[in-house]
């Protein structure tokens, strides 16, 4: 299994979990960050915004759906067709266990 990390605008956030619902991958954590990329934040004329709000998506899926989800968050979350600057990245770990808490199960 892997566990799926994207940092992505949050006006985008909800487009995305949506993509993903569609696709069969119903399960996602969200939280609100806040972060900068190598644009070092946004300049908008004397004022620089160094912390900027994006949402992370968290998913863990099986090793053979890690592409798929990948497209899936990319299609969804790009911006102006070709995608800008500031639309996110992807981070993708190994899981080594999961356990389900109500059960004390091992996946």
């Amino acid at each position: 299994m892997v566990m799926i990390r994207a940092v992505v605008r949050p006006e985008k956030s909800h487009e995305i979990m949506a993509a993903l619902l569609d696709a069969g991958f119903p399960a996602i954590t969200k939280f609100d960050v806040f972060g900068r990329g190598k644009q070092r934040g946004l300049k908008v004329g004397d004022i620089t915004y160094d912390e900027l709000p994006k949402d992370m998506l968290l998913t863990v899926v099986k090793d053979e759906d890690q592409e798929a989800v990948i497209n899936t968050i990319v299609k969804a979350g790009r911006t102006a067709g070709k995608g800008a600057f500031g639309d996110g990245k992807i981070f993708v770990s190994k899981v080594e266990d999961v356990y389900t808490i109500s059960t004390g199960t091992k996946e």
